[in-house]
């Protein structure tokens, strides 16, 4: 987003340097940590989650904006959580919530005897605190307040927030990135320096037990007591994240029972543990899709000709089917599931179209060879099959494409570079929305952006800005003219402004222990297990 993201997945927020620091949330050893498959009772039972990159970018809530969303979820809480199964917000930490007919006036309900780990109550003026503060550091996905005008602390567990415009405000509420409800006394001095250090003020069944920055297990949780929800029944009263960047070395551990769960196996990999004794496999398509942006200020993919013959290089069903599950064909920006999808938009390849288009423009076969830049990223087995079959593509039609792999910090600061010539002519990333709601593709990477961030393909083109603006009303209150204004925004910026193709949309492809109980994929939060909703089994 925007001022946005991620290494989830290979797009990200810039890499911060980060001490340790003990007490609160203290740095130690992690070798007491107990693993699945050793002998424990289910009130000691550890839940390990295998990512592949670093966990913790940005401790600070206000901020966060990466891949800690997988333990971050688990740690604090924000007023709605996403449920994709009704499409529809549901009680988090608020348990109720009313709207003005005009969209522009939202009152929360708050849950009572709510206590944040540091002890203190969370009640309406703690969460007013909580959100002003994130809008006034105003970084990560902090936007997604921008139409909140004032809040309003009536009683201890009512919250009324007054819109400078129509929001579907308790969708924002369920973001999975700045919408935690924080304690912000936590502190006497610099809070975001205290987060850092690896404290916690949150509110979530999970408190920080360890924090060991580029260690393989790198960050331990362990229950907090005084939870909300209480500890009754069944439950994990730890979470291990131990990074591993190699697919094959996650899925031996899961295999030998010390690990609860891998985030993403490859096609391969998948389609074997689907046939393992001892491991279940989970496959839900996600919110999280792959653009490819073309550079529609500089460089040859300056001519919109050259742009849509290179949509029409991209080889949509290979790709499809050469990821075997991984993936599935996008219509359109919107993936399925969310208001804005538009069935029937997906592409197919046209070389004789592309072709054609590159003659009219002066190349192609028989004419002058093209060279086009492309970045990707590095590691990303995903992506390089979508580089090979477009590098085949168009060597065919006299396009020469060199592609690079890169580090996400890498090949965003090139994609950024105030020297336009230094700027690749494909970028190659994934986006995944930071609340429910499609907006965030088109205020992001497709909004007229100064300085750059996520607009990579560089478009300005105001109709389409003030036509991106009115999204969040039309949302609010006019959800017909939203879909309508969805369906003409994604013609225009891959239609007429060619300024993207879209190759697909991932599928989650997951794999975790036999005597995991109660997971269920949700596409709102990238890669998150809530494990507080899950029973250790025999």
């Amino acid at each position: 987003m925007r001022w946005h993201k991620r290494l989830l997945a290979a797009g990200a927020v810039a890499v911060v340097a980060f001490t340790s620091a003990c007490g609160g949330g203290k740095v130690r050893g992690t070798e007491d940590s107990p693993q699945p498959g050793t002998s424990q009772s289910a009130a000691d039972a550890t839940f390990v989650y295998v990512p592949n990159l670093d966990v913790v970018t940005d401790w600070d809530p206000a901020s966060s904006y990466s891949n800690e969303i997988i333990a971050m979820e688990n740690v604090y809480e924000s007023l709605t959580r996403y449920n994709p199964q009704t499409k529809k917000a549901e009680p988090r930490l608020a348990t109720s919530w009313t709207s003005t007919p005009d969209g522009k006036q939202w009152t929360f309900t708050l849950r009572p005897g709510v206590t944040f780990h540091t002890g203190k109550p969370l009640d309406a003026a703690a969460a007013k605190a909580s959100i002003e503060r994130t809008m006034k550091v105003g970084q990560g996905a902090a936007y997604i307040w921008g139409a909140v005008d004032k809040i309003e602390a009536k009683d201890a567990t009512t919250l009324v927030f007054t819109l400078k415009y129509p929001t579907a405000l308790d969708l924002v509420a369920s973001a999975g990135y700045a919408s935690y409800i924080y304690d912000t006394t936590a502190a006497t001095g610099d809070l975001a320096k205290w987060f850092n250090e690896g404290h916690d003020a949150g509110s979530g069944p999970y408190t920080i037990d360890s924090w060991q920055k580029g260690q393989e297990t790198e960050l331990t949780l362990k229950k907090f007591d005084g939870y909300w929800g209480g500890w009754s029944g069944a439950h994990y009263s730890k979470i291990s994240y131990r990074v591993t960047p190699e697919l094959t070395t996650a899925w031996q551990l899961l295999q030998r029972g010390e690990v609860s769960f891998v985030q993403r196996l490859n096609s391969q990999l998948f389609q074997q543990a689907s046939g393992t004794a001892n491991v279940q496999t989970s496959q839900t398509p996600s919110f999280q899709n792959l653009l490819a942006l073309f550079n529609t200020e500089s460089g040859p993919l300056k001519d919109v000709k050259l742009r849509q013959a290179v949509q029409k290089a991209i080889d949509y069903d290979g790709l499809v089917a050469a990821l075997k599950g991984a993936g599935v064909q996008a219509s359109g920006l919107v993936p399925d599931g969310l208001l804005g999808f538009t069935p029937g938009q997906a592409p197919k390849q046209d070389l004789p179209g592309a072709e054609a288009l590159l003659k009219e423009a002066g190349y192609g076969p028989g004419g002058k060879p093209l060279d086009l830049t492309l970045t990707y990223a590095q590691g990303d087995s995903d992506q390089e099959v979508l580089v090979t079959l477009l590098t085949s593509a168009l060597d065919k039609l006299n396009v020469k494409l060199t592609a690079k792999p890169l580090q996400w910090t890498t090949q965003w600061d090139q994609g950024k570079s105030k020297d336009t010539s230094k700027r690749q002519d494909i970028f190659i990333m994934y986006w995944y929305p930071d609340y429910a709601d499609a907006y965030s593709w088109f205020v992001n990477v497709f909004r007229s952006a100064d300085p750059i961030s996520f607009n990579l393909s560089y478009m300005k083109n105001d109709g389409i800005d003030k036509e991106i603006d009115k999204l969040p009303e039309l949302t609010a209150i006019d959800k017909a003219g939203a879909e309508a204004a969805y369906a003409d925004l994604q013609s225009k910026i891959i239609g007429q402004e060619a300024a993207v193709a879209v190759p697909y949309v991932q599928n989650y492809q997951r794999a975790f222990a036999k005597s995991v109980q109660g997971y269920v994929d949700n596409p709102a939060y990238p890669n998150v297990v809530f494990v507080y909703d899950l029973k250790p089994g025999a």
